[in-house]
């Protein structure tokens, strides 16, 4: 899925396109993909976008003149692509914009769950839809991670991923943060110190900007996580395997030296199996 370094890699590529030239057409636009109709994707038409903005996993198109906003957020499978002018495109895009000078911007989605989304709203309509999300990763500092910390008692992994607490990070980055912070995925939100809340802020902010630094230069998932699905693979840092919890939706990557004390955590989904 991609989470905040990639979404801001990508609102860094496609913010100076998408602003050079007028819409000349919005859509078509998949069924399930499209999640308003008033006002229509007409109405994008003959406007000229600001730029790119992001939220969070979210990005923003507002329309220059202040009166629209594209809202586009692409789940587990949705990716956006700039095409100049002649170049080849896919069939039957989720979501398409076509601009004056002949390029187009296009959402793809794999997989036959339709889960990207678009909305067009007003500005207000945009900030209530976005109004549940907490700060954005980047810019939380250790006195507003103490204040989510002692919130609610948490295990770190879910809570670090829990949009409404702290908005731009998923199960991937999780993993590479908790790993850098040396914390265990388990801990309890409650119980972090001042001395590891201190590191699990720094370990956010020199994660997702290593990161984006390396989407920007192109690098794949496979260059870019040092834990996250490098299940049996050694650690980076001290060498012992990366092992992993299954759950149902979701996946956990650590260290057991590194994390928690040489300890191997449970696989929930593996114990019911033996039951």
């Amino acid at each position: 899925m991609p989470e905040l370094p990639e979404m801001e890699a990508w609102r860094r590529a496609l913010d100076p396109s998408v602003s050079a030239s007028p819409i000349v057409q919005a859509g078509p636009a998949h069924i399930a993909t499209l999640k308003t109709f008033d006002p229509p994707l007409k109405a994008l038409e003959g406007r000229r976008l600001e730029g790119v903005g992001r939220r969070g996993k979210r990005l923003l198109l507002p329309t220059d003149d202040g009166e629209l906003v594209l809202l586009v957020h692409l789940m587990t499978a949705g990716r956006l692509k700039w095409l100049k002018p002649g170049d080849a495109g896919p069939k039957t895009p989720a979501f398409k914009l076509e601009f004056a000078n002949g390029g187009r911007l296009v959402l793809t989605e794999a997989g036959s769950k339709k889960r990207a989304g678009v909305w067009l709203l007003t500005p207000e309509a945009a900030e209530a839809e976005l109004a549940h999300l907490g700060p954005d990763a980047l810019d939380v500092d250790a006195a507003r991670m103490a204040e989510i910390l002692a919130a609610d008692s948490r295990r770190l992994h879910p809570l670090l991923r829990d949009q409404r607490a702290i908005a731009g990070i998923g199960r991937a980055w999780s993993n590479e943060i908790l790993h850098a912070a040396q914390l265990s995925p388990y801990a309890l939100s409650t119980q972090v110190d001042a001395d590891e809340t201190d590191r699990l802020v720094a370990a956010m902010q020199s994660e997702l900007r290593r990161g984006l630094e390396l989407r920007e230069r192109g690098a794949n998932d496979a260059r870019t996580y040092r834990v996250h699905n490098r299940l049996g693979e050694p650690c980076h840092v001290c060498g012992t395997p990366i092992e992993r919890v299954d759950f149902e939706e979701h996946t956990i990557y650590y260290c057991p030296a590194c994390q928690t004390g040489g300890r191997v955590l449970k696989d929930r989904r593996l114990s019911r199996l033996l039951r």
